[in-house]
């Protein structure tokens, strides 16, 4: 009731529209420079009520003034904690960390530790009040309804619209494309980005992110060096993104001690919440750790996705691995390949190039171990996994682990068959979530950062799709190092490994999920690719189902990792198709236009999607006919599917070109865009489902 209530106070605070401008912001002293940082949620309401008077320059300052005072509690907050952690006082007492008891009795450890505690709480008080102010954190604190809005980078969409009309066209994009890279859904940014780019009077560099980690550059750029077997190059940029992705993952645990974190549990069990002092401190101690552990997919989920990238930690050092043993540094190729042992230890492939390393190496170097910093991470993490498990077994408390390798032999023997039903219940076992309208789907087209750049009345059909943004680059090079693994070890899959089953003038090499799970499992192809082409099959699955067929859910039928070439001397004079004119669930009849739906015809499928990885080819256009097989009704080229339209001509509007008029930046009615962001060009390979 009382969030109720302030909201309501926000709202009958803001000014009628087409009020003067006030001189200053209501509500607040001057932003002096240097003075201690402003409480966020104020400087935030009052940048809303300036925006919404069209008060610009006050709601730029306010706005900006509140992302950088939180950005201070956090800094002040991870600074205070290490400091105070180093503290000489700030050691446990020896009886609590194993040390005999003494005669005093058996409970002689709770006053050493709750002096502790109080001595710790003395010095984070301090640290903060002399780096925030009087009050300190506690003058500064953040609900978790603000903490979401910031999550979401809503300041930057105001900013934006602030910055444009004060001229400031520069700014107003980086705002811009700051608050899209997080939420590539939204239709209005969309439309707005676009005219941003018409724009001449703003540079291209003026387009960056402001916000997100450095790290996520470092890893995509990495991944992409690595790729091209530029191993040498790469090693920088993945040190850099390791590295990076600690540090956050420490950033993102020093977060989690603020008072905030507890307050949604305390609103939840207000009603009927009677547990002592060690239940309280039991139930904060708790939630603390189930924050620290969610730290590691927080960091392994880029921006506007909704899910981390799997094995982002382990999968890191892998590519390390990997790089160092190209460039011929066997030590540290060791040292990361035992890195990953820690986390998998039973991991063939691992194994396997440890063995290989150890043999290169001939005698064993004392002190060539696993890495220091993944060690700390490893021993740290399954010490809190402990007591977390230890709460589930005997507090009943939840706890939902967000790791793939902890260890089965570290969860509680009672807790293993309920975590096992849980992992392999059925949809269908749930209530089925209620089904959204087509409209929906279309707009929203599900997956963030997927965009529509050709629709079914553009391609001369029905039922027909161009879509773009499945995969990042760094995805995208996963899978073409896959598929050239398997190349190189001579595994052909699909179509009984036939040269080409389509034409004799191509070389047709394929790769099928199970071919590539197997591959993995002897140690011949990477691990994380053969997860990642089982993942975006599944993606690819979603998004069809949602563009097409809302109502009723599809299963795939078959996934073929496709690499198709032209052999040298066999071009020239060539008649035939590189793939026939077909259907995949009928038989075509040219002379009737009748297509059966009878055997040898996949007759069950539905739908068939070509997923592109690289644009480094001739060829590949892709055209549809009409059931004589010989009248071609859309004709789209391979340049097509893989880049951008072209804008079209127009005159330059820098003057006429206007954002949205409404007050406030919200999505306008839903309707599809076409993408009009040349941005971020994919490097693809073809897929056949």
């Amino acid at each position: 009731m009382l969030r109720l209530l302030r909201l309501l106070l926000l709202l009958l605070l803001l000014p009628p529209p087409g009020s003067p401008e006030p001189s200053e912001p209501p509500g607040l002293a001057s932003l002096s420079p240097g003075a201690p940082p402003q409480a966020p949620d104020l400087l935030y309401a009052d940048g809303l009520r300036a925006y919404s008077a069209g008060a610009w320059a006050p709601a730029v300052a306010l706005l900006r003034e509140a992302l950088r005072s939180l950005e201070v509690l956090g800094r002040t907050r991870r600074d205070c904690g290490a400091s105070c952690a180093a503290e000489p006082d700030a050691a446990l007492p020896a009886q609590l960390l194993g040390a005999p008891q003494s005669a005093s009795g058996p409970r002689a450890w709770e006053p050493l530790l709750l002096r502790a505690t109080l001595r710790r709480a003395e010095c984070l008080t301090q640290c903060a009040a002399r780096r925030l102010g009087p009050g300190g954190a506690a003058r500064l604190r953040v609900g978790s309804a603000l903490r979401d809005v910031f999550r979401r980078r809503e300041p930057y969409n105001y900013l934006q619209r602030a910055y444009y009309q004060l001229k400031k066209l520069d700014l107003a994009a980086s705002a811009a494309h700051t608050f899209f890279v997080a939420n590539p859904t939204h239709l209005q940014m969309r439309e707005d980005m676009a005219k941003y780019r018409r724009m001449s009077g703003i540079r291209p560099q003026s387009f960056q992110d402001l916000v997100t980690p450095p790290y996520w550059a470092a890893y995509d750029s990495g991944l992409e060096l690595l790729g091209q077997q530029e191993a040498a190059l790469a090693l920088p940029r993945l040190e850099e993104a390791l590295q990076g992705s600690l540090a956050h993952v420490e950033s993102c645990r020093a977060g989690c001690e603020g008072p905030e974190e507890q307050q949604p549990a305390e609103e939840e069990e207000e009603e009927g919440s009677q547990g002592g002092l060690y239940e309280a401190i039991a139930g904060h101690w708790i939630r603390v750790l189930q924050c620290r552990q969610h730290c590691v997919a927080d960091t392994a989920t880029r921006p506007g996705r909704s899910f981390p990238v799997p094995d982002f930690i382990p999968s890191q050092l892998r590519r390390l691995q990997e790089a160092y043993a190209q460039v011929g540094n066997v030590s540290k190729a060791m040292e990361n390949v035992l890195s990953v042992l820690l986390f998998y230890p039973e991991d063939e492939a691992a194994k396997k190039a440890l063995s290989q390393y150890q043999t290169e190496l001939g005698e064993p170097r004392p002190g060539l171990g696993p890495r220091e910093d993944i060690q700390r991470f490893i021993l740290r993490s399954l010490g809190e996994k402990r007591q977390l498990y230890y709460a589930m077994e005997h507090l009943g408390t939840g706890f939902k682990d967000p790791d793939s390798w902890t260890p089965a032999a570290l969860i509680p023997e009672a807790l293993r068959e309920k975590l096992r039903e849980d992992q392999e219940k059925r949809s269908w076992d749930q209530e089925p979530p209620q089904p959204k309208s087509l409209p929906y789907w279309k707009d929203v087209l599900l997956l963030e950062g997927v965009t529509l750049t050709q629709d079914a009345q553009q391609l001369n059909g029905s039922d027909r799709a161009v879509l773009d943004g499945l995969l990042t680059p760094a995805e995208c090079g996963v899978l073409l190092q896959l598929a050239k693994d398997a190349a190189e070890a001579g595994a052909r899959s699909g179509y009984r490994g036939r040269r080409s089953p389509h034409s004799p003038h191509e070389r047709f090499e394929g790769l099928t999920v199970l071919k590539a799970a197997q591959l993995a499992r002897a140690g011949t192809v990477s691990k994380p690719g053969a997860k990642l082409l089982l993942e975006v099959s599944e993606r690819v699955r979603t998004l069809t189902q949602a563009y097409f067929s809302p109502e009723r859910p599809l299963h795939l039928s078959f996934t073929h990792l496709v690499c198709r070439s032209a052999i040298e001397g066999e071009q020239e004079q060539r008649m035939d198709l590189s793939h026939p004119v077909h259907a995949d669930n009928c038989v075509l009849d040219p002379d009737t236009g009748d297509c059966w739906r009878e055997p040898p015809a996949y007759t069950y499928r539905d739908y068939s999607g070509l997923l592109y990885l690289n644009d480094d080819f001739k060829g590949g256009d892709l055209f549809f006919t009409q059931p004589n097989a010989l009248t071609v009704t859309e004709w789209t080229e391979a340049k097509e599917l893989l880049q951008e339209e072209e804008e079209e001509e127009e005159e330059e509007e820098e003057e006429g070109e206007t954002l949205s008029r409404d007050p406030s930046p919200e999505p306008p009615s839903h309707k599809l865009q076409r993408a009009q962001d040349k941005a971020g060009k994919l490097l693809r390979v073809r897929e056949e489902l």
